[in-house]
């Protein structure tokens, strides 16, 4: 019978291991390339925040060029920062 440390990891679903609690996903669009893996981008509510890529993006090689759709992880911190965590193909 597995302990409760690790049936907790055992139910745990694949598509809730990225996702940081009490973080705000936002669609947007990329503006505009900045140096060291930063874009600008256009959120759909019209607010521009700077975003960097997530590990596993970089990871992969998942390139974002300008004109992009993607998801934007939003801290509740710093609204205007943010993680692209995802790329519409």
């Amino acid at each position: 019978m597995p302990c409760s440390a690790e049936q907790s990891t055992l139910s745990r679903n694949a598509e809730d291991m990225g996702k940081k609690d009490g973080a705000i996903e936002v669609e947007g669009r990329v503006v505009e390339p900045l140096p060291n893996a930063m874009f600008r981008v256009e959120l759909e509510n019209g607010h521009k925040v700077l975003a960097h890529i997530s590990g596993k993006m970089r990871q992969h090689y998942i390139r974002i060029l300008p004109e992009d759709r993607v998801v934007v992880e939003l801290s509740p911190y710093d609204l205007s920062r943010g993680r692209i965590v995802y790329r519409y193909k």
